[in-house]
């Protein structure tokens, strides 16, 4: 399986960058991994302005996704899309592995998640994800989110594949 990250943003931070090698390392076992990240906009006060900073950022993400990914809906390819979004649907772990699972039996062997800024994801990224997924109604840095994700990625593989996981 493959699995991409779409993130927009750098990690800056040492023990963030470490924390991602290490799942990197652990996910190899398991999928072929890439994280591929956007450059995000200035936050601005005004709401109108972070519309735009919004819009921009979208087409960025637009234009890393693959081709075939952006058609998706319209054809039958073996993409998915899942949008990091506060309102998104929510899942325990089990969930979120028997989903995994399920769509990869479905023959989507190419899976890309997409994390937003500290703005969220645009409407338009929402409208083409298969799947729009919550951690938490809690607001969590989206530096940290990438971390966190790549956690839960690693927690569905162990669990599909029957291994012990820490509950």
């Amino acid at each position: 399986m493959k699995i991409t990250i779409i993130a927009v943003g750098k990690i800056k931070e040492k023990y963030l960058k470490d924390a991602i090698l290490e799942y990197e390392k652990r996910l190899s076992k398991y999928a072929k991994l890439s994280i591929i990240e956007a450059e995000d906009e200035r936050t601005i006060e005004q709401a109108s302005l972070n519309e735009q900073a919004l819009k921009k950022e979208a087409g960025r993400i637009l234009r890393l996704l693959k081709p075939d990914t952006q058609k998706h809906k319209m054809q039958k390819h073996k993409m998915l899309v899942i949008a990091l979004e506060i309102t998104g649907k929510t899942m325990d772990s089990e969930a979120f592995a028997a989903y995994l699972d399920q769509m990869a039996t479905a023959g989507n062997s190419h899976i890309t998640f997409i994390i937003g800024g500290s703005l969220g994801l645009h409407q338009s990224i929402s409208e083409i994800a298969d799947l729009s997924l919550s951690f938490s109604a809690m607001t969590f840095p989206h530096q940290l989110m990438r971390v966190i994700l790549l956690e839960q990625i690693y927690r569905a593989f162990r669990i599909m594949g029957g291994e012990p996981y820490h509950k």
